[in-house]
């Protein structure tokens, strides 16, 4: 397991808790890189949040309990171990250490009340009709940007199906990554390339990263020569702008914050690249296809990767969803399908859109995004005395759960590439 939770800023009595959780190629260090004044971290800090900053495996220092483990199984995973194993893991630490300050021994592990087995939406699961009442003495919220809005997702999902808490009040996703066919060209090309020669190449090429301290330092130099000769950074973030369809992100200025240095630099395992493209190509918010019948069958009980969007209603938190209009790396219109998902599934969601890219939401200084962001986490806090609802879920047999969601997912994915009657498609700033 590759993530820290030392990072933090603790307030070690207070009953509000918020978790920052980065995206990808990014670590902790985005939520705290614009200092005092401008970062998410010290305004959550400064609004009286006990902070706590995820990081998700995948550094190149590479530091594991086992130092002998080969490179090629120290990269072996996809966003399903981001968010079946390090977020389950982050989040148990959280409450670990929450029940502990505030003096509660309480065991949480769910109880299960059980119904006359009436059927909900999407008739593969069944679920109580009372409420099981979760006491616990902190109220946790999470702020996830890109692919770890994807990973917050699949973990409150997938957490509902096997009947675990997932101790969470409220969700803020900046951009959130799950879907992606609406992708520039240079997006679509590789697609096609990573799912031609994934099979050949994972095994050769585990990760993508900076393998060396050395090339690391030329990276670093190079960024600061960006900086120090403008000509020179304004053409190269006119060409990485081109790159990713237009987006205008400060593509050089990142390269030169604190977690991109010489000692430490953020990778990604093949297999998650190759996991997006997957979802790019199918068109739908899935797990990881392990490329076999047989393989699948092994890992979900089914023939295909379980579809969590049609899973959207086991969701029971409120979901906060943002959007950039100028982001061109995961558009607006892909946010809004998951909204437009959720909505139909009967999720309490909101939608809204800043004139943002991809990058902005987390390296630039945006005051009104602060205030926003802010005012969604302050509904959680009102909302009660550390007490969060959730019910518990029993899914059916898994392969007459995908069979029924492989019949109803062509109309439910319709109905979700068209406008909800009457529903606002949110504030535009």
């Amino acid at each position: 397991m590759e993530w820290d939770l030392t990072h933090g800023m603790f307030r070690r009595d207070s009953r509000k808790v918020v978790l920052l959780q980065h995206g990808v190629l990014d670590s902790s260090m985005g939520w705290v890189s614009n200092g005092v004044v401008g970062s998410p971290a010290f305004a959550a800090y400064d609004q009286g949040y006990d902070v706590f900053l995820g990081n998700l495996r995948g550094l190149v220092s590479r530091e594991h309990m086992d130092k002998n483990l080969s490179s090629s199984k120290y990269w072996k995973y996809s966003v399903n171990e981001h968010g079946t194993k390090d977020m389950p893991a982050i989040i148990e630490e959280i409450h670990k250490i929450k029940t502990s300050e505030l003096g509660s021994s309480q065991n949480l592990i769910g109880e299960e009340m059980e119904d006359q087995n009436d059927d909900i939406k999407n008739s593969e699961i069944q679920t109580s009709e009372e409420d099981v009442t979760k006491n616990q003495p902190y109220k946790l919220c999470a702020v996830c940007h890109s692919l770890g809005g994807a990973v917050m997702l699949m973990y409150v999902v997938t957490s509902r199906i096997a009947q675990k808490p997932h101790r969470l009040s409220r969700l803020v996703l900046l951009s959130p990554a799950g879907f992606h066919e609406d992708s520039n060209v240079v997006f679509s090309l590789v697609e096609k390339i990573i799912l031609f020669v994934g099979p050949v190449l994972a095994p050769l090429v585990p990760g993508l990263y900076i393998p060396t301290r050395f090339f690391r330092m030329l990276l670093n130099k190079l960024a600061r020569d960006f900086h120090n000769y403008p000509a020179l950074g304004g053409l190269v973030q006119t060409l990485m702008g081109y790159v990713v369809g237009g987006d205008s992100s400060n593509w050089v200025g990142v390269l030169g914050l604190p977690h991109y240095n010489m000692d430490d630099m953020p990778g990604v395992s093949f297999h998650v690249v190759l996991h997006l493209a997957q979802i790019k190509r199918a068109k739908r918010f899935q797990m990881y296809d392990y490329g076999s019948t047989a393989a699948n069958m092994e890992a979900y009980g089914t023939p295909k990767p379980l579809d969590l969007g049609a899973h959207y209603s086991l969701i029971d938190i409120p979901m906060d969803l943002v959007a950039g209009q100028r982001d061109r790396v995961i558009s607006p219109t892909m946010v809004k399908k998951h909204y437009k998902l959720m909505r139909k599934a009967g999720v309490e969601v909101s939608y809204n859109e800043f004139e943002y890219a991809h990058l902005d939401f987390t390296f630039s200084h945006r005051e009104e995004l602060l205030s926003y962001v802010m005012s969604r986490l302050a509904l959680a806090a009102d909302a009660g005395k550390g007490r969060i609802k959730q019910t518990t879920v029993r899914l059916r047999k898994p392969k007459r759960v995908q069979s029924e969601i492989e019949k109803d997912r062509a109309m439910e994915y319709r109905g979700a590439d068209e406008e909800i009657p009457g529903e606002p498609n949110g504030h535009r700033k």
